[in-house]
């Protein structure tokens, strides 16, 4: 049990792309490099451009700063580390680093999941129940919700890792991945993992499957009442507030559930499709409310792009 426990603190060996050659290697350096920055600097403008407009301090973009914040956390919580593995022969990561790296990235994972579930129930509410909308979603009611997915995230997550890095890890420490992710690191344990597979399942039901389900039943009552309505602009513009949403969605939950649903054990497969959620989706996800967002491109224009052109003009 003693070399077991010294196993376990003495960290694991990441691989992430090292069956590459050396050059293949320096252009995915550079090409997620820039990914990388493209999407912080996507989300911080996001961010910025949400909390310096009024007329955009409403439920719908409260929730959409929030999903920008998470965003940024997201894809620094795995990104960083990877560039460095891709330029350094060392791919060694502490145990700690490992627990703070799967915490974070699950518990912004599944707040990034409540916060696109919480967004779909307000179309719905805008969208199907107008005249409560003020009510429903009230300022305290808006927090409140937020909050409420944050505190759920943090403690189901800690509680989900606590339970992993407990085990007895005496096998190889050689994780085949770019990042600690549960199931490659749950392969390295020397013990019995069927109580941590059931919750594994459990907690992913409760933050994909669960408000995959929800946002589905949401949408197919906007549909239901956009194609009631009489007026053709009213119906334009229902689908238009609904667009940039549910492409998100789509981007998430589709990567998500292909990497994580499919008992592959195929790591290039793995690698793929983390890579996405990990990184093209944050990088995406500012493009997606931004370009179809008349209200986000014309408050771009106002705060960012009129004190730019000022200063160039000076």
């Amino acid at each position: 049990m003693a070399s077991e426990n010294q196993t376990l603190v003495s960290g694991f060996i990441l691989l992430g792309f090292s069956d590459l050659t050396p050059q293949i290697q320096q252009f995915l350096f550079v090409l997620l490099l820039l990914f990388y920055v493209l999407a912080v600097t996507g989300n911080l403008l996001v961010l910025l451009i949400l909390l310096l407009d009024p007329a955009l301090h409403n439920p719908m973009y409260f929730f959409l700063r929030n999903l920008s914040f998470v965003e940024i956390f997201f894809v620094t919580s795995t990104i960083p580390k990877m560039l460095v593995y891709l330029l350094s022969e060392d791919r060694s990561i502490s145990f700690l680093g490992c627990t703070l790296q799967m915490y974070f990235f699950y518990f912004v994972g599944s707040e990034e999941s409540m916060l696109l579930c919480i967004m779909a129930f307000d179309r719905y509410v805008a969208i199907c129940k107008p005249l409560h909308y003020s009510t429903i979603m009230s300022n305290r009611n808006c927090v409140n919700i937020v909050v409420s997915s944050w505190i759920i995230s943090v403690g189901l997550q800690f509680g989900q890792i606590t339970f992993i890095i407990t085990l007895p890890f005496c096998r190889s420490k050689v994780i085949q991945h770019f990042f600690c992710d549960i199931p490659p690191v749950m392969k390295l344990a020397c013990t019995d993992t069927y109580f941590n597979d059931i919750v594994r399942i459990a907690i992913g039901v409760f933050f994909v499957l669960a408000p995959f389900l929800i946002i589905l039943s949401s949408y197919i009552y906007i549909l239901s009442t956009v194609l009631r309505m009489n007026s053709r602009e009213g119906r334009s513009k229902a689908f238009s507030t609904c667009s940039s949403h549910l492409a998100a969605v789509t981007l998430f939950y589709g990567t998500t559930m292909l990497a994580y649903l499919q008992p592959a054990t195929d790591s290039a497969y793995l690698r793929f499709f983390a890579l996405l959620y990990c990184l093209v989706n944050p990088m995406l996800n500012p493009l997606i409310f931004s370009l179809r967002n008349n209200e986000v491109k014309g408050a771009f224009r106002r705060r960012i792009w009129s004190k730019i052109t000022f200063l160039f003009k000076e």
